[in-house]
C-alpha cells in the first residue's frame, strides 16, 4: 500500500496511469463492454464501480485542458440514458460541481476510441451506458 492512493487503484492500473502521456486516453468500461476484444491492453477491476475508480484516479491524473477530456457513449436511437450515471461520475470527479462537460459520442465512435485508447479498464460497473473515456492532460510541475 502507498499513502494517499485509493485501495481501488491496483498496482497494474497505477502503472498504466503513470505510463500514459499527454493526450492518451483510458477507458473505464462497464462490465458489459467488450474491452478485451477492442484493445490489447485490457486490465481488470472486477467488483469496483466506475465512480469509485474516478475518485481514486482524479488526485493522480490531470485531465486534458486542450480537448474534451471526458467522453461517454450516447444512447442508441430508441434507448434512454439514466441521468444518475453521469451525475455520479461528475460528482466523483468534481465534488464542488466545477468541471468540463462530458461529451457524448455514438456507440461505434466510442468503440473506435476504445480501440486506440492507451488501455481499457474492465470494471464491475453494471449501469447501462456506464463507460467513460478520460483524456490525460499535462501533469503540473512538481514543486518540492
Amino acid at each position: 500500500m502507498l499513502k494517499g492512493i485509493s485501495p481501488a487503484i491496483s498496482p497494474e492500473l497505477l502503472k498504466i496511469l503513470c505510463e500514459m502521456g499527454h493526450g492518451d486516453e483510458i477507458v473505464l468500461a462497464d462490465a458489459h463492454f467488450p474491452g478485451h476484444s477492442v484493445n490489447h491492453r485490457a486490465i481488470r477491476a472486477d467488483g469496483v464501480a466506475i465512480d469509485t475508480l474516478l475518485r481514486g484516479i482524479v488526485p493522480l491524473f490531470e485531465l486534458d485542458s486542450y480537448a474534451p477530456p471526458l467522453i461517454m457513449m450516447a444512447a442508441v436511437p430508441g434507448d434512454e440514458l439514466d441521468p444518475q450515471v453521469e451525475r455520479r461520475y461528475r460528482y466523483a470527479l468534481f465534488p464542488d460541481g466545477d468541471g468540463p462537460e462530458i461529451q457524448r459520442i455514438d456507440r461505434f465512435a466510442f468503440y473506435d476510441r476504445a480501440k486506440s485508447a492507451f488501455a481499457v479498464v474492465m470494471t464491475g460497473e453494471i449501469a447501462k451506458y456506464g463507460n467513460i473515456i478520460l483524456k490525460k492532460g499535462v501533469t503540473p510541475a512538481f514543486e518540492g
